[in-house]
């Protein structure tokens, strides 16, 4: 396929996206997969743009959380015929465990992180709200995953954060996983002091940390935080 094609169907596909057409969205992703074209690629030139774009609508109040969550769906649907479940983990970025820890109910800020790194080319197990520090653990060992993601929004279940890190640390496999935090209750200096590896702002921003913890391949002397808190 033509560089001039290949951009034509990336535009199709950013709008697709933005206007939360899976159909049409499914149809460019047929048509990339049977030309052949990178699901990298596709995911930095088309998907990637367009998730962002709805994150910073979303940021300016122009969209609300079910316009985003259907954008996320129709990128969703694109992953899934680019990345096979058989023989397709060499094209995904790595593996993220999220959760909402023990103690908090609340999903919507997870649910957004969820779908801009499903949208970015990462595969994402998602378990829940309210999710004991153990379960963190125990899954992101059982499906190899690189990233711990945990939100919170609720300030007295801040604490269970830290747990999940000294659970990884008596297990001897703290140097095995990054750890990442985040949520309305969450601060840098929290970030800090549990030792966690990261902490984002928000969803947009929470992608860029995985993509540099990924690129940076071993543990951290210093967390990396991105974005200004409140």
């Amino acid at each position: 396929m033509q560089k001039e094609n290949i951009e034509e169907y990336f535009e199709k596909l950013r709008y697709a996206i933005l206007n939360g057409d899976s159909e049409l969205a499914r149809k460019i992703a047929d048509t990339l997969r049977e030309q052949g074209v990178e699901p990298l690629k596709v995911v930095n030139e088309a998907i990637k743009p367009a998730m962002d774009e709805m994150g910073k609508r979303y940021e300016r109040l122009e969209i609300f959380l079910p316009e985003l969550v259907i954008a996320g769906e129709a990128a969703q649907e694109v992953l899934n015929i680019l990345l096979p479940k058989e023989g397709g983990e060499s094209f995904i970025k790595g593996k993220v465990v999220i959760g909402t820890i023990y103690g908090d109910i609340h999903d919507i800020g997870k649910n957004i992180v969820a779908a801009m790194l499903r949208a970015n080319g990462y595969r994402v197990i998602d378990l829940g709200t309210d999710v004991p520090p153990r379960n963190f653990v125990e899954t992101a060992k059982k499906e190899g995953a690189m990233i711990i993601g945990i939100s919170c929004l609720l300030t007295p279940s801040m604490y269970y954060m830290r747990d999940v890190i000294s659970r990884l640390i008596d297990e001897g496999i703290r140097n095995k996983f990054y750890v990442i935090v985040g949520g309305a209750a969450v601060y840098p200096d929290w970030a800090r002091e549990i030792g966690a590896d990261g902490w984002a702002k928000d969803a947009e921003r929470a992608v860029q940390l995985c993509d540099i913890l990924l690129e940076k391949g071993h543990q951290l002397a210093k967390p990396i935080l991105i974005g200004e808190w409140r």
